[in-house]
């Protein structure tokens, strides 16, 4: 890779400008807060290494950064703050995300759909749910399976503990980058749901993020995902930072990432859902 002073991250997609050679961000293409989660994700650790690296040559070639100053910068990293999740509010169109009655109906109808086709996927055995948020899917995954689910938000998860108990139901919660797997997780998930999560992954980003999820995937999984659509009475809540990615993208990527028997579909205006195996 090359260095940039200006750039797109390649991971959230904000806009960032270095300010010099000596900067990690310009030759990873990271915005600081992304670059400081290299330490629990694999492709953003990936980037980072390869821009130590390339830093290192430039620097041996008559550049200004030495590989100590390199490995300085690294360690100065801060770990990000947990992206917000949706909270239940956003779900159910009450209070500041209120778009109207006409909206808001049309809004619920096709919630129910995608929750329906949730439920119609073939989700059993050990199911994993990153970025559960509130866990609003969560009570109908716990039903089919052995729900493991994490989000980096604490305080979503512990609604979305309420709600698993109040459906007398059990799963286990973690705190964790959607991301990141410990290493002492097993690989052999049997369903992955990844409900608004690529949404946060813009452009080059996309691929390496498939390719994640397939990883944590026996042969033969089942992935469903949900996502939004473009629509000026729907996305996600405001400050969050979201990619409309258009379903031939999303499967394109999945493709590339190993995943079989994709198939994309729209529920009107608002949500898509994709279903796959994991080749």
């Amino acid at each position: 890779m090359s260095y940039r002073a200006r750039f797109d991250c390649l991971w959230c997609g904000d806009a960032w400008t270095a300010r010099g050679p000596d900067d990690l961000e310009g030759w990873a293409q990271l915005c600081p807060t992304c670059l400081g989660r290299a330490g629990t994700n694999t492709f953003l650790r990936g980037r980072l290494r390869a821009a130590l690296a390339q830093r290192a040559a430039a620097a041996s070639e008559g550049g200004q950064t030495s590989p100590d100053a390199a490995a300085r910068t690294a360690a100065r990293a801060q770990p990000a703050r947990p992206t917000p999740a949706f909270p239940d509010d956003w779900f159910l169109r009450r209070g500041t995300f209120e778009h109207g009655p006409v909206h808001d109906t049309a809004w619920a109808a096709e919630l129910d759909m995608v929750t329906r086709w949730l439920d119609a996927q073939p989700l059993a055995g050990r199911i994993l749910e990153p970025a559960a948020g509130v866990g609003f899917f969560s009570p109908l995954l716990a039903q089919r399976g052995e729900l493991h689910a994490s989000d980096l938000d604490g305080a979503a998860l512990d609604v979305a503990r309420a709600r698993l108990v109040a459906h007398r139901l059990r799963a286990h919660l973690h705190v964790a980058d959607p991301w990141a797997r410990a290493a002492s997780e097993d690989p052999g998930f049997d369903a992955l749901v990844a409900s608004f999560l690529l949404g946060r992954v813009r452009g080059a980003g996309l691929d390496p993020a498939a390719t994640l999820l397939r990883g944590r995937l026996r042969t033969g999984a089942s992935l469903a995902v949900v996502e939004l659509r473009p629509d000026a009475a729907g996305g996600p809540p405001p400050g969050i930072s979201w990619t409309y990615h258009d379903p031939e993208v999303l499967e394109a990527a999945l493709a590339r990432a190993g995943f079989t028997g994709i198939a994309a579909n729209a529920t009107g205006r608002f949500f898509l859902a994709v279903a796959a195996r994991a080749g």
